[in-house]
């Protein structure tokens, strides 16, 4: 059995945290009075490649979380992983365990002669509680499909079979599948993988820059259509409901903007992308998810889409006494 441990991918030098990086990016008000305030990073990319807006330190190494999911499900195709649109959305999820949710992943793992007893993600209920609620009335236990990240460790697993691969190693980081989908990551991105980590959900994960993820995004959405980053950009983006699910930000965020590849990630990461290339990625220091919502309103608006759009997004609100008071809303720099 491999170690699967954090690593600096065989350099010399430590890898620094990105915290003296982070510039105030979001405020809280409530009843008239700035709160609070959310730091982080975010860069826009044009659509020529070039940089159009940065604040923070984009290029320091910070771990995507969840939002690495579209290119590792583009290197699961790469390795021979043929599924309907729905079901490749679903491996490139994040996804709230409602029953559809739940029924696809199944699905991916019995054509390959797999079930949810062979998946090996951290066992959750579903992110969404009316879902959640209805498997704790059935007497039902936190389980592996059930969570968030089980569509992706179906996709590994089916593309193991398919390859003669261990399933029962397939979260080592040195297994045949996670060498490879860590150099498809690192090639979309335009630069090495800074890192080697472990994710929430048990699988390796790789550590790039914020402008390397933006890259990756841009690639994904402007590939040709027989790549396969376009196969999964085109897939999420047909299926944003199998991505996040009912009344989750980052389908909403793809319901309003026509072509936008938009994915989240754990401890306030989110990156985004156009048809055009144009591209967005930010981080959120202390990981809070609603100031990357707003943020990420705030970065597409300085990519050029239209503030309506998104301005359903652009704010969160904040109560007091079950009344609204306040805002929660992002103010760029510059």
């Amino acid at each position: 059995m491999i170690n699967n441990v954090g690593t600096n991918s065989g350099n010399d030098r430590p890898v620094e945290p990105m915290a003296d990086g982070y510039v105030p990016l979001a405020t809280v008000t409530r009843s008239g009075l700035t709160e609070g305030a959310h730091h982080g990073a975010v860069v826009v990319r044009s659509a020529t490649g070039d940089v159009a807006y940065a604040a923070g330190d984009v290029d320091a190494a910070m771990y995507p979380r969840s939002a690495n999911k579209p290119m590792q499900a583009a290197g699961m195709v790469t390795c021979g992983l043929d599924l309907d649109d729905a079901s490749l959305a679903l491996v490139g999820a994040s996804h709230s365990g409602e029953p559809f949710h739940v029924a696809g992943v199944t699905a991916i793992l019995a054509a390959v002669g797999l079930t949810p007893v062979d998946l090996q993600n951290t066992p959750h209920l579903p992110l969404h509680e009316p879902s959640a609620r209805a498997a704790i009335r059935r007497g039902e236990a936190e389980s592996s499909v059930m969570a968030d990240c089980s569509g992706k460790h179906a996709g590994l697993l089916a593309t193991c079979v398919l390859n003669g691969w261990s399933t029962s190693e397939y979260l080592d980081v040195e297994h045949p599948l996670q060498v490879r989908l860590r150099d498809v990551l690192a090639d979309l991105a335009g630069e090495p993988v800074a890192h080697d980590g472990v994710d929430g959900c048990g699988a390796p994960l790789w550590a790039i820059s914020l402008s390397g993820l933006a890259r990756a995004f841009a690639a994904c959405t402007t590939a040709d259509v027989v790549t396969s980053q376009r196969r999964v950009a085109d897939a999420m983006r047909a299926h944003p409901q199998n991505v996040g699910g009912t009344g989750r930000d980052v389908t909403r965020f793809m319901q309003a903007v026509p072509g936008l590849l938009a994915k989240e990630g754990a401890e306030g990461v989110y990156a985004a992308a156009l048809p055009d290339g144009r591209a967005v990625a930010l981080k959120i220091a202390g990981g809070s998810y609603p100031a990357a919502q707003v943020v990420l309103a705030a970065a597409l608006v300085r990519a050029g889409v239209d503030p309506a759009a998104v301005a359903p997004l652009a704010t969160t609100p904040v109560l007091g006494h079950g009344r609204l008071v306040g805002e929660l809303r992002a103010r760029l720099p510059g």
